[in-house]
C-alpha cells in the first residue's frame, strides 16, 4: 500500500466512545484533577522560587518536578477533555507526534528526576556533614540538566523511528490519547524494531532508575538503623518519606500496568494508563505538602504578605 502523506493523516482517538456517559464523567473528574495539578504544582514552585529557607538541593528537585508535571499533564489533558465532550475525536499527525513527543520527554526526565532525589537524600542522611559541599549548587543544576537532557534524548529517538514508518490507511488509536506503542501499531509495515526500541528505552529509563533507587534506599535504611535515638531514626526517615511515598506511587502504577494480566476488557486497560498519567502528578504537591513543616512555614509566610499587601 502506499504511504499516506503527513499532512492527509487525521488520527481518531477512541477513548471511551462506547461509553458516553462515563467520558461525561471522565470529563468531570479530570477537569477537577487537572485543575488541583496547577494550583499545586504552582504553589509548590512559587514557595521554592519565594522563600529562601527552601532555597536547597531538595526543594530545588521538587521545583523541577512540579515544573515537568505541569507541562506532562498539559500536554495531553486540555485535548482529551475537549474529545470527551465532542463527538469529533480527530486529531492531526502532527499534533499527536507534539504530544507523543512532548509527554515522552516528560515521562523519561521524571524517572531520572525521582533517582536524582533519591541520590539527594542519601546524601543528606548517610553524608549529612558533606552534605553541603557535595550536593552543591552548581552539582545540583548539572544533575538537572542532566535529567531533561536524557529525557529529551529517549523522547527524540523514540519519536523519530516513529515518524518514519509508513501509515496506509488504519487511523484509530484505541487510547485516550496518541501513547507510543498505539501510534506505531498503526504502520503498514513491520514494527518489531520499534518494539524492541520501546522495550530498551523502558528498562533503562524505568527498571534501572528503580534499581538505583532502591541501593539508594538500602543504603539510607542501613544508616537509620544505625542511629540509637528513637527521636534520630523517626526524623531521619521524615526527611525521605514524602520522596519515597511518591516513588512508591510513581512506579507501583507501572508496575501493575506492566506485569498485570492482559484484560479483556480494554477500557480498563486504558482507565489504568489515565490514572498513571493524571492522578499521579495531582498527588506529588500533595504528598510533599502534608506533614511538611517547611512547606506549611512558607505558606503561612506568603499568606500573610499578600493579606498584608492588600
Amino acid at each position: 500500500m502506499e504511504r499516506t502523506n503527513w499532512t492527509e493523516i487525521e488520527f481518531i482517538l477512541q477513548g471511551l466512545s462506547e461509553y458516553p456517559r462515563a467520558e461525561k464523567l471522565l470529563f468531570a473528574m479530570c477537569l477537577i484533577m487537572y485543575l488541583v495539578i496547577l494550583l499545586g504544582n504552582s504553589t509548590l514552585i512559587t514557595l521554592t522560587l519565594l522563600d529562601s529557607h527552601l532555597h536547597t538541593p531538595m526543594y530545588f528537585f521538587l521545583g523541577n518536578l512540579s515544573f515537568l508535571d505541569i507541562w506532562y499533564t498539559s500536554s495531553f489533558i486540555p485535548s482529551m477533555l475537549v474529545h470527551f465532550l465532542s463527538e469529533n475525536k480527530t486529531i492531526s499527525f502532527t499534533r499527536c507526534v507534539v504530544q507523543m513527543s512532548v509527554s515522552y520527554i516528560m515521562g523519561s526526565t521524571e524517572c531520572v528526576l525521582l533517582t536524582v532525589m533519591a541520590y539527594d537524600r542519601y546524601v543528606a542522611i548517610c553524608s549529612p556533614l558533606r552534605y553541603p559541599i557535595i550536593m552543591s549548587k552548581a552539582l545540583c543544576i548539572q544533575m538537572a540538566a542532566l535529567s531533561w537532557g536524557l529525557g529529551f534524548l529517549n523522547s527524540l529517538r523514540e519519536t523519530v523511528l516513529a515518524i518514519r514508518l509508513p501509515f496506509c490507511g488504519k487511523n484509530v488509536i484505541n487510547h485516550f490519547v496518541c501513547e507510543m506503542l498505539a501510534f506505531v501499531k498503526l504502520a503498514c509495515t513491520d514494527i518489531s524494531l520499534n518494539e524492541i526500541i520501546i522495550m530498551l528505552g523502558n528498562v533503562i529509563f524505568l527498571f534501572f532508575p528503580l534499581l538505583l533507587i532502591c541501593i539508594s534506599y538500602i543504603f539510607i535504611l542501613s544508616t537509620v538503623l544505625r542511629i540509637n535515638s528513637g527521636e534520630g531514626r523517626k526524623k531521619a526517615f521524615s526527611t525521605c518519606s514524602a520522596h519515597l511515598t511518591v516513588v512508591i506511587v510513581f512506579y507501583g502504577t507501572i508496575l501493575f500496568m506492566y506485569m498485570k494480566p492482559k484484560s479483556k476488557d480494554s477500557a480498563f486497560d486504558k482507565l489504568i494508563a489515565l490514572f498513571y498519567g493524571i492522578v499521579t502528578p495531582m498527588l506529588n504537591p500533595i504528598i510533599y505538602s502534608l506533614r511538611n513543616t517547611e512547606v506549611h512555614g512558607a505558606m503561612r509566610k506568603l499568606s500573610r504578605h499578600w493579606c498584608w499587601r492588600k
